[in-house]
C-alpha cells in the first residue's frame, strides 16, 4: 500500500519525466528541420513556408538564434491567446468543444477542491478510528472517511457535501449544454454550403424486378418528393478495388524508394527478394519487379472498375439522394417515408470526409447479428481483461512479489525500490496494457457497420468507457482491496467482511494518484512532445521524400483520437466526482491534469492537429451522459459505502439524490439534445432563404453531382473521372420507369413498399 513518501517519489518522477517531456519540446520545435512536425497544420493551410529554406547549411537544420531558447514557455501563453471563436474558425467546432471537456472539468473539481479540503479534510484527520483497525493503511488514508468511526454523527459533513457536490456539477453541465447548444447553432448557420446539408443517406431500398437500384431511387424521389429531389448517387461495393489502390500505392512507394536509392549510388542496381517482406523468395532487380507489380495492379484495378461500373450486382441497396435545399433535406431525413417502417431508411448524410466507405457495402439485414457478435466478443474482452488488472493490482501489494519471487526480497525492502514499486510502477503498468484497447475497440466498431467515422469514433469512445468502468476502476477497487486486506480477510467472521471493504474501498485512491501522475501529467507532456510522429517523418524524408507532396504525406498530423482521449477524460470525472466525499486527497491531482492538459491539447489543436471531419459537436450529448453517469455512481457507492459504516439511517438522505440526477439529466436530454441530432426546419428554411437572395444563379446540382462518389473513383487530377450516368434533367415533368406495374395497373408495385399514385395520375398532375 502506498504511503505518502511513495506517492512523493512518484510524484518525483513523473514531475521530472513532463518537464523533461517539455524541454525536449521546447527545443525541437525551435529547429528548422522539425518544424513541420510541430507546425503541420499551418503548413496545411498555407500559411507557413519552412523556415530551411535560406541561411547557411547549419541554419537549414538547427535553430542559432540563443535567444529564442530563453523563451521556451512561450507556447503556454500563446496557446490561450487565441479567442474561442477565432479557434472555430480555424480548428472547427469539434476540436474547440472537445476543449471545453478539459473546462468543465476545472470547473466543477476547483469549487469541489476547495469546499472537501475545507470542510471534509479536516472531519476526516480529526479521528483515530484507523489507529485501532485491522486494516492495513497509511498516513493517506487519514484523510479518508475510513477514518472516520462506525456510526459517528461527522457522516452528517459528508452528506452534506455529497448534496452540494451534487448539486454544483448539475449546475456546471446545464449551463455548459446550454453554451454547446448555441454554439452548435451559430456554427450551423454561419457554416458554409456544405454537400452534406443537402443530402440524405437512404438504405434498404426495396429490391424491383423491373429497375436498377440508381432508377429505382430516382423513381422513388421523384414520385414522393417531386418539388426538392435534386440527384442521387447510388453506393457501390467498391471494397476490392480501394484494396489495389491501396496496394498500388504500397508498391509506388517501395519503387520511389528503390529509384531514389539508385539515384543515389547509380554503379549498383538495388534488389530485393519477392517474398514475405521481402526477406524471403528469389532476389530480383527492385526497379523493375515493382515496377511490374504496379502495372500489374493496374490491368486488374481497370477490369474491377469496369466490372463494378457494369454489373448491377456490384450496386448495394444504399444511395446518397440530394435535394434542392437544405428543408427538402430535413423533411427527408426526419420522417418515415413509406408505411412500411423497414425499408426506405433514412437519415443525415456524413459529410464527404466523415464517410465510411467499407461499410456502406454492407448488408442491412446483418447488422443486427454483427452487432450482437460484437457484443459477446465485448464483454469477454472485458471478462478475460480482469486478468492482466489483477497483475497491474499484485505489484502495489509487496507481500505478493517476496511470496511469487522470494529471492527478491532483499532488494525489494530497499526504501527506493519499495516507494518505486509501490508509487510508480502500478501506474506505468496500467497503462502500458491499455495501450492497444483503443484500436480493438476501433476494429469492433467497424464489424458492427457504422457508416461513418464519426460515429465509429463515438461506438468506440462509448465502449472504451465501459471497458474503463469496469476494469480499470472497478476491478482495481475490487482486486487491489482483495489483495491488500487478504490478512484481514482470513482472519475475521464472514459478517466483518462487507465493513473492511467499505473501510479499504477509499484506500484505493492512493493507486489512482499514481495513475493520474503516470496517464495525466507525464502522459500528456509525452503528448505535446510527439516523438513517435517526429521519428517517422524524418524517417520519410530520408528515404521517400521526393516532391513537396511527398513531404506533406510524411508530416500526417493526426486528428484529436477522441475514441481514445474521451473516455480516458471521463475516468478523470469519475474518479474525482467518487472519490470527492470519500476521499478528497485525490482531488489536487486530477486539477492539475485537467489544466495542464487544457493547455497542452489547445496548442496541438492549433499547431498539430488536423481533423477529419467536422459533426458539429455531436457528440456532447454523450459527453454529458457519461459525466451524469460518473455522478450517479459516486452517489451510490457514498450510500453503499456509509451502510457498512454504521450510517443507514443516511439512505433515505442519499437516495433523492440519484433520482434527482435522473430526472436533471432527461431534462436536459429533452431540452437540448435534438439540437444534436435534429436540424430545424426554420433554420434550414432561413438558410435557404438568404443563399437564394445571395447566388440566384448557384448551380446546386453541378456542386452536389460527385460529392458522393466513392474516392477510388475519382482521379488524382481527374474529379470527374467517374460520373454518374442517365442523369435526369432538373427540369423534367415525366417520372420515367420500366416497371410494368407502373405501366399497366394503377396498383403500387409489391416491391416498392409505397402507396404512390400510378404514373398517369402523375403525369396529369405535373401538366396542370
Amino acid at each position: 500500500m502506498a504511503t505518502i513518501k511513495d506517492i512523493g517519489l512518484s510524484a518525483v518522477i513523473n514531475v521530472l519525466g513532463a518537464i523533461a517531456f517539455l524541454l525536449a519540446f521546447a527545443f525541437l520545435r525551435l529547429q528548422p528541420i522539425n518544424d513541420r512536425v510541430y507546425f503541420p497544420k499551418w503548413y496545411l493551410k498555407g500559411a507557413r513556408e519552412s523556415p530551411s529554406h535560406g541561411g547557411t547549411f547549419v541554419r537549414k537544420f538547427v535553430n542559432l538564434d540563443m535567444r529564442s531558447y530563453l523563451k521556451f514557455l512561450s507556447w503556454m501563453p500563446a496557446a490561450l491567446k487565441m479567442p474561442e471563436d477565432e479557434l472555430i474558425s480555424h480548428a472547427g467546432l469539434d476540436s474547440a468543444v472537445y476543449l471545453r471537456i478539459y473546462l468543465v472539468g476545472l470547473k466543477i473539481f476547483a469549487p469541489i477542491s476547495i469546499l472537501a479540503f475545507s470542510v471534509l479534510v479536516p472531519v476526516n484527520w480529526t479521528n483515530d478510528s484507523l489507529e485501532f483497525s485491522k486494516v492495513q493503511h497509511s498516513n493517506i488514508d487519514k484523510l479518508s472517511i475510513s477514518n472516520i468511526p462506525v456510526g459517528s454523527k461527522r457522516f452528517i459533513a459528508h452528506l452534506t457535501m455529497a448534496y452540494v457536490f451534487t448539486f454544483w456539477t448539475c449546475y456546471v453541465l446545464l449551463h455548459e449544454y446550454e453554451i454547446v447548444a448555441q454554439m452548435r447553432l451559430r456554427f450551423l448557420a454561419s457554416e458554409k454550403r456544405r454537400p452534406d446539408q443537402f443530402t440524405v443517406l437512404v438504405r434498404i431500398i426495396p429490391p424491383d424486378p423491373d429497375e436498377s437500384i440508381g432508377e429505382l431511387v430516382e423513381h422513388f424521389f421523384l414520385v414522393n418528393h417531386p418539388d426538392h429531389y435534386l440527384t442521387h448517387q447510388v453506393v457501390y461495393n467498391a471494397n476490392k478495388l480501394a484494396k489495389l489502390v491501396k496496394e498500388k500505392t504500397k508498391m509506388q512507394n517501395w519503387l520511389d524508394y528503390y529509384q531514389l536509392k539508385f539515384e543515389r549510388n547509380a554503379s549498383k542496381r538495388p534488389t530485393t527478394k519477392t517474398g514475405f517482406l521481402g526477406c524471403f523468395g528469389a532476389k530480383v532487380d527492385a526497379i523493375e519487379y515493382y515496377k511490374s507489380e504496379i502495372e500489374r495492379i493496374e490491368n486488374e484495378e481497370a477490369e474491377e472498375r469496369e466490372k463494378i461500373v457494369k454489373d448491377p450486382k456490384s450496386v448495394v441497396p444504399a444511395a446518397f439522394v440530394s435535394f434542392r435545399s437544405r428543408w427538402g433535406a430535413a423533411v427527408c431525413a426526419q420522417t418515415q417515408q413509406t408505411s412500411n417502417p423497414t425499408v426506405w431508411l433514412t437519415e443525415w448524410a456524413p459529410e464527404p470526409r466523415d464517410v465510411y466507405w467499407d461499410n456502406l457495402s454492407i448488408p442491412f439485414v446483418s447488422l443486427t447479428v454483427r452487432r450482437l457478435i460484437v457484443a459477446v466478443a465485448f464483454f469477454f474482452l472485458n471478462f478475460f481483461y480482469v486478468i492482466p488488472i489483477a497483475f497491474v493490482q499484485s505489484l502495489a501489494n509487496l507481500e505478493g512479489i517476496e511470496k511469487a519471487v522470494p529471492f527478491l526480497k532483499p532488494l525489494i525492502e530497499i526504501p527506493t525500490i519499495k516507494s518505486f514499486i509501490q508509487g510508480f510502477l502500478p501506474g506505468i503498468a496500467l497503462k502500458i496494457f491499455l495501450i492497444l484497447l483503443p484500436s480493438i475497440l476501433m476494429f469492433m466498431s467497424k464489424v458492427e457497420g457504422l457508416t461513418s467515422i464519426s460515429s465509429l469514433e463515438r461506438r468506440s469512445a462509448s465502449k472504451y468507457y465501459i471497458f474503463i468502468f469496469f476494469n480499470v476502476f472497478l476491478a482495481s477497487i475490487i482486486a487491489g482491496s482483495a489483495l491488500e486486506q487478504l490478512k484481514s480477510y482470513l482472519h475475521q467472521s464472514a459478517n466483518e467482511i462487507p465493513r473492511t471493504v467499505g473501510e479499504a474501498i477509499p484506500m484505493k485512491a492512493t493507486f489512482f494518484i499514481t495513475y493520474v501522475m503516470v496517464d495525466g501529467w507525464a502522459g500528456v507532456a509525452g503528448e505535446i512532445l510527439r516523438l513517435k510522429p517526429l521519428v517517422i517523418f524524418h524517417l520519410k524524408n530520408f528515404f521517400l521524400v521526393k516532391t513537396e507532396k511527398d513531404r506533406e504525406e510524411a508530416m500526417d498530423p493526426g486528428s484529436i483520437g477522441f475514441d481514445s482521449n474521451e473516455p480516458q477524460i471521463q475516468l478523470y470525472f469519475l474518479l474525482g466526482l467518487v472519490y470527492a466525499a470519500v476521499t478528497p486527497f485525490l482531488l489536487p491531482f486530477i486539477l492539475i491534469f485537467f489544466g495542464f492538459a487544457y493547455i497542452v491539447y489547445r496548442h496541438q489543436i492549433i499547431n498539430v492537429y488536423n481533423q477529419e471531419y467536422e459533426s458539429a459537436a455531436a457528440f456532447w450529448p454523450s459527453v454529458h451522459g457519461r459525466i451524469i453517469t460518473a455522478l450517479i455512481i459516486s452517489q451510490l457507492l457514498l450510500l453503499g459505502l456509509l451502510s457498512t459504516k454504521g450510517a443507514g439511517q443516511s439512505t433515505p438522505v442519499l437516495l433523492v439524490l440519484p433520482v434527482v440526477t435522473f430526472y436533471f439529466h432527461k431534462y436536459c436530454k429533452n431540452r437540448y439534445e435534438p439540437t444534436f441530432v435534429k436540424c430545424p426546419l426554420q433554420e434550414a428554411m432561413k438558410k435557404d432563404t438568404l443563399e437564394r437572395a445571395r447566388e440566384p444563379g448557384f448551380d446546386l446540382k453541378g456542386y452536389l453531382m460527385n460529392a458522393y462518389i466513392h474516392p477510388v473513383f475519382k482521379g488524382d487530377d481527374d474529379d470527374e473521372k467517374f460520373s454518374i450516368a442517365d442523369e435526369p434533367e432538373a427540369e423534367q415533368v415525366l417520372v420515367a420507369t420500366k416497371r410494368q406495374s407502373r405501366r399497366n395497373t394503377p396498383v403500387p408495385s409489391k416491391y416498392n413498399g409505397s402507396d404512390s399514385p400510378s404514373l398517369p395520375e402523375i403525369v396529369n398532375d405535373q401538366r396542370l
